[in-house]
C-alpha cells in the first residue's frame, strides 16, 4: 500500500500556511497581533441581509438539500448585477451558476474542463487557486506575468510557440489578488482577440469588482463583445457585501463551460444552505449603500496605511484596487526574502503580513497587506513597523510614524 498519493505529491508546502501557523502560536500565548494576513474582511454585511438569512432559516421546509446550481431567483439576481453593472445581458438558466465561493468554482471547472497532459496559462504572482486547481486536476502550468504590459501578450504568444501540448485554458484576475493591479477594457478586447485566435478559454477572476478606488470602476471581461464565445468569469460576495465566510460566488458566461462546472458540481454537492442563498438575493436585489461604503472605508484604510507606514520608512505603492496592497521589501532587508522578512515582522512587530513567495517564486521581494484592521490599528501597526526597522538599522524618518 503506497502512502504516496497522486495530487498530493504534486502539491508544494503551503508556505502561507507557515506565518498563519506562527501568527496563531503567538495569539495562543497572549500576544497582540495585527493581523493583515490573511484578506478576511473586518466588517459586517448589511443587516437587512442577516434579515433575510434569519427568516428564510425559521421556515420549516428551509432546510432540505438546495439546488447545486443556485435557486432560481439568485441566478436571476446575479443576472441582473451584471446587467446594471456592466450592460452585460445573462440568461439565468445556461449562463449563471451558484457557486460556494469564487475559489470552490475556480476549482471545480478545473476538475471539469482539464486533465492530465493538458497546459493551463496561469498569472505569476497570483492567487494560489489559480494554479493549485488544475495542479490538482492534474495539468500542467505554464506562468505568464501578471503586469498587463506589453511582455504579457509577447509570453502568451510565446507559450502558443513553444509549448506542446498547446496551452487550452488562461487564467486572469484583475483587480489581482496580490499584485492589486487593474486592466481596461481596451486590455480585455486585445485578450478576447487573442484568445477566440489561438482557442484558449479564459477564466476571469472578478472577486474585487467593486473595490476600486480614484473613481475608475473595474471592467468585466464580458463587455467585449464575442467574449462570451470563450470566457467565463467569477464573482464573488465575499468582499463587496462582507460575506466571507458566507462562501457565495457566482460563475457566468460561455455556456459550453457553465454547463461543464454545474455538471461537476451536481456530483460534488447539493448547493448552499437555501437560506444563506436567498439572504444572498437580498444583498444583491436589495439598497447597495453598504457597496459605496465599504468602497470609501477602504479607500481611507488605504490612504492611512500608505501614510503610515511610509512615515515609518517603508515606502508602500498605493493600490489602485481590492484589499491588498503589494508591498516591496524595504531595500535594506530585501536579501532577507519575503518569508523570513514575515516571520521577522510577526516575531518583533506584531503585523502579520502574507509572504510574497506564497503567490508564486515571482512574488519573492514583496509581501501583501490586507487592509483588514481598522485605521487606528494600522498606524499601530506603523509605529511598531518603525521599531523593527530601526532596530534593525534601517534608516527610518525622524518625524513620529502615525
Amino acid at each position: 500500500m503506497s502512502d504516496e498519493f497522486y495530487r498530493i505529491k504534486r502539491l508544494p508546502p503551503y508556505v502561507i500556511a507557515e506565518v498563519n501557523a506562527m501568527r496563531a502560536q503567538a495569539r495562543a500565548g497572549g500576544e497582540d497581533i495585527i493581523d493583515l494576513g490573511m484578506g478576511n474582511p473586518d466588517l459586517p454585511p448589511p443587516p437587512h441581509v442577516i434579515d433575510k438569512l434569519c427568516e428564510v432559516a425559521r421556515k420549516p421546509d428551509a432546510h432540505g438539500y438546495s439546488q447545486s446550481k443556485g435557486i432560481p431567483g439568485l441566478r436571476k439576481a446575479q443576472a441582473n448585477y451584471y446587467g446594471r453593472r456592466f450592460g452585460v445581458e445573462l440568461d439565468p438558466e445556461t449562463e449563471v451558476v451558484v457557486t460556494m465561493g469564487s475559489k470552490e468554482g475556480l476549482s471545480s471547472l478545473a476538475t471539469a474542463i482539464t486533465g492530465p497532459g493538458d497546459v493551463v496559462l496561469a498569472p505569476n504572482p497570483s492567487y494560489p487557486i489559480h494554479t493549485f486547481g488544475f495542479i490538482i486536476a492534474g495539468a500542467t502550468i505554464r506562468s505568464v506575468p501578471t503586469t498587463p504590459d506589453e511582455e504579457y501578450f509577447r509570453s502568451l504568444e510565446r507559450a502558443m510557440a513553444f509549448t506542446v501540448p498547446r496551452p487550452s485554458v488562461l487564467v486572469v484576475g484583475y483587480p489581482s489578488n496580490p499584485t492589486a493591479e487593474t486592466v481596461d477594457l481596451a486590455f480585455y478586447e486585445r485578450l478576447v482577440a487573442w484568445a477566440r485566435e489561438n482557442k484558449v478559454w479564459v477564466l476571469s477572476d472578478l472577486a474585487y469588482s467593486e473595490l476600486y478606488y480614484d473613481g475608475n470602476p473595474t471592467r468585466s471581461i464580458l463587455e467585449v463583445p464575442g467574449a462570451k464565445d470563450i470566457a467565463v468569469e467569477f464573482t464573488s460576495l465575499s468582499k463587496t457585501y462582507s460575506m466571507a465566510g458566507w462562501r457565495m460566488g457566482f460563475a457566468v458566461g460561455n455556456q459550453k463551460l457553465i454547463a461543464a462546472l454545474t455538471r461537476v458540481k451536481s456530483y460534488l454537492d447539493y448547493g448552499a444552505f437555501t437560506p444563506i442563498q436567498a439572504a444572498a438575493c437580498a444583498a444583491l436585489n436589495g439598497p447597495q449603500d453598504i457597496v459605496s461604503a465599504n468602497r470609501a472605508l477602504y479607500h481611507k484604510r488605504r490612504d492611512v496605511m500608505v501614510e503610515s507606514f511610509g512615515r515609518a520608512g517603508w515606502d508602500i505603492p498605493a493600490p489602485r484596487a481590492s484589499m491588498f496592497a503589494w508591498a516591496p521589501l524595504p531595500p535594506a532587508l530585501r536579501e532577507m526574502g519575503s518569508l523570513e522578512f514575515s516571520k521577522q515582522l510577526l516575531t518583533h512587530a506584531k503585523v502579520a503580513v502574507a509572504p510574497g513567495v506564497g503567490y508564486g517564486e515571482d512574488g519573492e521581494g514583496y509581501v501583501r497587506i490586507a487592509m483588514v484592521e481598522n485605521e487606528q490599528r494600522l498606524r499601530q501597526a506603523a509605529r511598531n513597523v518603525k521599531k523593527y526597522l530601526q532596530s534593525m538599522g534601517v534608516n527610518t524618518p525622524t518625524t513620529k510614524a502615525g
